[in-house]
């Protein structure tokens, strides 16, 4: 995976997708839902899986908000 996996994606989109992260990792799911779209682009790129049906950080995305 490159160093910046949001690379690809407009400057607003990557930010979103951040939050969407930082939203996984806090458990703020209720009060910020994550969409289909954003929870496939996640997975897609390997920093979110599915546990018992919720979204969870992968080891490369602690790192990508971490690093």
């Amino acid at each position: 995976m490159a160093d910046n996996p949001f690379a690809d994606f407009s400057l607003e989109r990557a930010i979103a997708l951040r939050w969407t992260l930082r939203d996984i990792q806090a458990g703020r799911l209720k009060m910020s839902p994550v969409s289909h779209e954003d929870l496939h682009v996640l997975s897609e790129l390997g920093l979110v899986e599915l546990q018992d049906e919720r979204p969870v950080l992968t080891h490369a995305g602690m790192a990508v908000l971490n690093g």
